[in-house]
C-alpha cells in the first residue's frame, strides 16, 4: 500500500465514515440495489440509504465485532462481523474499501483480521457471502481460503 494503513477496532464513531464508503463501494453488488431496480425505489430512500443504514447499525449495535482500516485519521475501509459461539462460527457480514485504496490488498487484510479475530474467540468456522454480480468477491474470497458451499436466489415482490 502506498500510504501507511493500520487496522484498528471499530467503534460507534466510525459508523458514518463506514456508511459513506458503503454508498459507493456496493454499486452493482448490493441486494438492495437489485430490489430497487426490480421494483422501483422506496419513496425518499435509495438502495444506498438502506445499505448504508445496515452498516451504520452494525457499528452501533455490535462495535466490538467491527474493524476499520485507518490512513491517519481517515477511515479507508472496514469489515463488520457476526459471531455465533453456539455454532462456533463467525460471519463477515460487510467489507468495503474506499475507491482510492482499492487494489492494494486492503480488503484481503481486513478479511485476515476478521479470521484472526474469530480464531482468538475460539471459533472454528467462518462464513462470507457475495452476489453473482461481484467478480471481485468471487475471486478474493477463495484466495483467502473460503470455498463455495451453496448458491442462493433472492426474490422480491410488491405488497
Amino acid at each position: 500500500m502506498s500510504e501507511t494503513v493500520t487496522i484498528a477496532p471499530g467503534d460507534r464513531s466510525h459508523a458514518e465514515a463506514a456508511a459513506e464508503i458503503t454508498r459507493e463501494a456496493f454499486q452493482g453488488v448490493a441486494i438492495e440495489q437489485a430490489i430497487e431496480e426490480a421494483l422501483g425505489p422506496i419513496p425518499e430512500l435509495t438502495w444506498q440509504d438502506i445499505k448504508a443504514d445496515q452498516v451504520r447499525r452494525e457499528f452501533h449495535d455490535h462495535p466490538q465485532h467491527c474493524f476499520v482500516a485507518m490512513a491517519g485519521e481517515r477511515v479507508v475501509g472496514y469489515v463488520t462481523n457476526d459471531v455465533s459461539p453456539e455454532i462456533s462460527r463467525g460471519r463477515i457480514s460487510n467489507l468495503a474499501v474506499a475507491r482510492d485504496f482499492r487494489g492494494q490488498g486492503l480488503g484481503r487484510e481486513l478479511i485476515r483480521h476478521s479470521l484472526d479475530y474469530f480464531r482468538r474467540l475460539g471459533l472454528t468456522r467462518a462464513k462470507i457471502e457475495t452476489l453473482a454480480s461481484n467478480p471481485i468477491g468471487q475471486k478474493l474470497y477463495p484466495s483467502t481460503g473460503f470455498r463455495e458451499v451453496a448458491r442462493q436466489i433472492h426474490y422480491a415482490m410488491e405488497l
